[in-house]
């Protein structure tokens, strides 16, 4: 094969293996600053291949930080979506001439790999409490380095443009140290602090977690009627009950109960407030208390109050100065002060409180009550509201920055409806609780000195042992808080100094993430030329969780927003609308469908479906397989065509100053579809710039797909086929320079989208073309092509247009009467306009070709008769004749029967959604399904309507 053909089938594995190994080895995804530099990045040290890109056309970077996935993560549909986005864009502006660096790295993912590691030891029948924080964390280490690299693989493997030199993970040395600096920083400025709250605890994982990290999910649960005897010392005075009526969702916690709260307000209860009641069960005295936040039709319109066990109840309880009882152990189990339950977990202790109420009387009732519960994200285990001490950070104060800048407009969010999410959700924001229980993170830097507290202070419940005396201090003596490790208190001198056990949230390394990457809080070239990023590309799943805090870190450290432009891209989702899980066994692995179809295919499909949410099936990726194995079999023809010799596809490159375009000295013979071509190829490039600027991916790629599929491929190469095999030198040489001129152009506005295809092709392009486009080492590197480099013909446009309109006419007619492929017909085209005449006499060849015409005519007057159907157009009509071929009798039968069977469809249709009891009882997507029916019914029916009219 010569090194200018194309096998006859394309061989995504072995292309993308070569192509990824040489882009990589060469340096070709490091930015253009980076060149004749030998540079330290991260962990590694490279070495600079000297590339010459030519001179930069753009002053500003483009730069995008990848939002790091967790190191226990392979690559999921979700994944490959945000990463081909984030390529295409890459490379989009790498071509343009913009100095583009794409951050890589990944995330610790502190529960998550903690969980993973716990798991592999328990295997072994081994605990992280038997071997201890020091033996445990060498084993995560351990892992972290024999697994960690997995999904960076696979980034590769979908053709991700990274530089991969400045890979970075959170808890590397540099990303450490970051995480340090913003502690201490907050600290000193008073927005970080200490303090017993009501927190979300996941009792499997045994930690807090942030509001973000209990997703609420709706449950079908139930509102438990409680009595609550009056104290006897109390009912001797009460004019009505002795009991009060509470409603609860957690009878559990009355165990914790310091009081009964009635709103003031409430006119059946005034008479209670004040007086005592007996706590069943525990037999404890509470009071009734009058507080405004009881809302009076809520169950009965008194509610227990259990300030260890649930944030408003603790709030309450902050109001009217009532103890605090914690009653559960931290793995969601009763402790000593619930009394006869203890030991029982809180869902057995639920069961067992309800039989004993019932026992003494005091059970009433329980209703169905549906209502949102917090689950852990990781494990999805009901979390439960805890009374414990926790660090966090004061968020309004950042928030309110944050609002300041994107009202300055500094931020945009793409689509717009994602602008009022992330503002709202800045305007309610509460307190940011950043410490966990575990022991893989990022250490909380703040230091205990044990002489300083010595005697003082409670141990608090649920610590271990060795720890407890840490979380005791009233006050901040005692208390260090630093950048770097202390070996002596600052106060007393003491060498005994404690760190505190608890390590940071995960996203509180990853609100850093656009800074200390560039080197933050070292004051680094690449800090300063890279900061601000460009775009940050992301799921609407973690607005909260990191996009707004990552802008809020940025505008605090920084001074600056991170980034300007936000762009949220849908869900991918199976094609029921669930969203996608391997729990769930809907879940579709992209390495699979890289290894059967080719990563360009994989990334084409997604990229056309984005749109919105993107629903999948394995069949949704053979969109792109067929497009890239069209692309390949356009080009292994026009490769065939050209020959062996080079062609100057270059030729002259003047600019016409009245037009604005490029002269490319292509057009010397006046061949129609060459001057079209052309037209459509400025306005195509015109549209994929407007699209990409817009993130309108999907339409971007669309746009390309209907070019090169039907433009190029399916109009372009069939009008020149006849001009390859008849035409004279002049014409065929010409037509020769613009096939090969399109294509290497669409390589070129492909490249983001499908990188690997179009690298290959334009490799063998490049062989034959003296186009100076092509003097690139790497269509990486290639310049981005300009829609005023190509010269926009409208006349060409319309006439083209009037072939495609004809051929499309007689192809419906065709099928209307449902001629066979192998059926050749008679054809006439008739028009007044002597314009549109020479036009269709210029290319007869070509439409009998595509139309599968025994004969052409073209007629100023032609007189219709009942051997011939037609379809008209503005400036023509079109006939076939189908005497001899069809039997209009026969015809009309056919789709008198065919209306008489859909009506009686639509009948049974209407009738069933008419029914009353079928609408009421029946399930909501069957509903949905006769719907669909019925508007598909209504359609063929149209259809055949229609069809019928071809033979009255």
């Amino acid at each position: 094969m010569s090194p200018t053909e194309l096998s006859s089938k394309y061989d995504s594995k072995e292309v993308e293996t070569k192509w990824y190994t040489l882009w990589e080895k060469n340096g070709y995804f490091r930015p253009q600053s980076d060149q004749n530099k030998s540079t330290v990045h991260g962990p590694q040290i490279t070495e600079k291949k000297t590339v010459d890109r030519g001179p930069s056309t753009v002053d500003s970077p483009y730069v995008i930080v990848i939002p790091p996935p967790n190191v226990t993560g392979i690559l999921h549909v979700g994944h490959a979506l945000n990463n081909s986005i984030q390529d295409i864009l890459t490379r989009w502006n790498r071509m343009k001439g913009r100095d583009t660096l794409w951050v890589p790295g990944v995330d610790h993912a502190g529960i998550a790999t903690q969980n993973v590691v716990e798991k592999k030891l328990a295997k072994e029948k081994i605990t992280r409490q038997q071997i201890g924080r020091e033996k445990f964390l060498e084993h995560v280490w351990k892992w972290k380095e024999e697994n960690g690299s997995t999904i960076t693989r696979q980034l590769r493997r979908l053709g991700a443009s990274c530089d991969w030199s400045r890979e970075r993970f959170t808890m590397d040395e540099g990303l450490s140290k970051a995480v340090r600096e913003a502690f201490v920083t907050l600290y000193e400025r008073g927005l970080i602090y200490q303090g017993d709250y009501i927190i979300n605890w996941c009792p499997r994982c045994q930690t807090a977690l942030s509001d973000e990290e209990a997703e609420h999910k709706e449950v079908e649960g139930g509102l438990y009627y409680i009595k609550y005897p009056i104290s006897v010392s109390e009912a001797k005075g009460s004019p009505v009950a002795q009991f009060i009526i509470v409603a609860t969702t957690r009878p559990e916690t009355m165990l914790g109960d310091t009081a009964v709260a009635v709103n003031p307000n409430d006119e059946r209860y005034k008479y209670l407030i004040g007086k005592k009641l007996l706590l069943p069960l525990v037999n404890r005295e509470i009071p009734v208390i009058a507080d405004e936040f009881v809302d009076p039709q809520f169950g009965t319109g008194a509610v227990k109050v259990t300030p260890a066990h649930d944030p408003n109840d603790f709030e309450m309880g902050n109001r009217h100065k009532l103890e605090r009882i914690n009653v559960m152990h931290p793995d969601g189990k009763i402790n000593e002060k619930g009394g006869p339950y203890n030991g029982m977990d809180r869902f057995e202790a639920r069961k067992k409180i309800i039989v004993d109420l019932e026992a003494l009387g005091l059970f009433v009732e329980k209703k169905k009550h549906k209502h949102a519960v917090g689950h852990c994200y990781r494990c999805a285990t009901i979390v439960e509201p805890y009374l414990s001490k926790q660090w966090f950070v004061k968020m309004k104060p950042l928030a309110e920055k944050a609002l300041k800048a994107h009202a300055a407009g500094k931020t945009k969010f793409y689509p717009d409806r994602w602008t009022k999410v992330y503002t709202n959700w800045l305007e309610g924001i509460r307190d940011w609780c950043i410490s966990r229980q575990i022991w893989w993170g990022h250490q909380v830097p703040v230091w205990y000195c044990q002489k300083c507290q010595e005697g003082r202070g409670k141990k608090e419940e649920g610590r271990e042992k060795k720890d407890a005396s840490l979380f005791s201090l009233p006050s901040s003596l005692g208390i260090i808080v630093a950048r770097e490790t202390p070996i002596k208190c600052p106060t007393c001198g003491g060498t005994d100094l404690q760190q505190d056990p608890d390590v940071l949230d995960t996203w509180f390394s990853s609100w850093l993430w656009p800074f200390s990457t560039l080197g933050w809080p070292n004051k680094t070239d690449d800090l300063k030329h890279f900061y601000p990023t460009s775009d940050l590309i992301t799921a609407p799943e973690i607005i909260f969780f990191w996009v707004a805090r990552m802008i809020m870190a940025g505008v605090e450290f920084m001074g600056e927003v991170p980034f300007s432009k936000i762009y949220i891209h849908g869900t991918v989702r199976a094609e029921g609308g669930l969203k996608m899980s391997k729990s769930l066994g809907n879940s579709i692995d992209p390495i699979e469908v890289i290894d059967e179809m080719g990563a360009d295919a994989l990334r084409f499909s997604m990229i056309m479906l984005s749109a919105q949410d993107v629903y999948l099936s394995r069949e949704k990726f053979e969109v792109g397989r067929n497009f890239v194995n069209k692309l390949w079999n356009a080009s292994r023809f026009v490769l065939m065509n050209l020959g062996s010799s080079t062609v100057d596809s270059r030729q002259s490159t003047e600019r016409n100053q009245d037009t604005e375009t490029v002269d490319h000295g292509l057009l010397t013979v006046d061949f129609l579809p060459n001057r079209w071509i052309l037209s459509r190829l400025s306005k195509v490039t015109e549209t994929v710039d407007k699209y990409l600027n817009e993130f309108s991916l999907a339409q971007a790629a669309s746009e390309l797909y209907h070019f090169v599929w039907n433009d190029y491929c399916d109009w372009f190469i069939e009008l020149s086929k006849p001009v390859l095999e008849k035409g004279s030198a002049a014409e065929k040489s010409e037509t020769q320079q613009i096939l090969l001129f399109v294509l290497e152009t669409i390589m070129r506005l492909l490249h983001p989208f499908i990188p690997f295809i179009t690298e290959e092709i334009w490799q063998k392009l490049k062989e034959l073309s003296a186009n100076s486009d092509q003097s690139s080492e790497t269509i990486m590197l290639a310049p981005w092509p300009k829609s005023s480099d190509f010269p926009r013909d409208a006349q060409a446009e319309k006439s083209i247009e009037w072939l495609q309109n004809a051929v499309s006419g007689i192809r419906d007619l065709r099928t209307r009467v449902n001629l066979p492929p192998s059926q050749t017909v008679q054809a006439v085209v008739a028009t007044a306009n002597q314009e549109v005449k020479k036009v269709f006499e210029a290319f007869i060849p070509q439409i009998k070709v595509l139309g599968r015409l025994d004969s052409l005519t073209i007629e100023s007057n032609f007189q219709k008769s009942k051997a011939y159907l037609g379809n008209a157009f503005a400036d023509f009509e079109v006939f076939i004749k189908i005497e001899g071929l069809v039997n209009p009798e026969e015809e009309r039968k056919r789709s008198q029967k065919k209306i008489a069977e859909v009506e009686g469809w639509i009948k049974g249709i209407t009738s069933k959604l008419s029914n009353e009891n079928f609408v009421k009882n029946a399930p909501s997507e069957i509903i949905d399904q006769e719907k669909l029916k019925l508007s598909d019914a209504q359609k063929l029916l149209k259809a055949y309507h229609e069809h019928l009219s071809l033979f009255q």
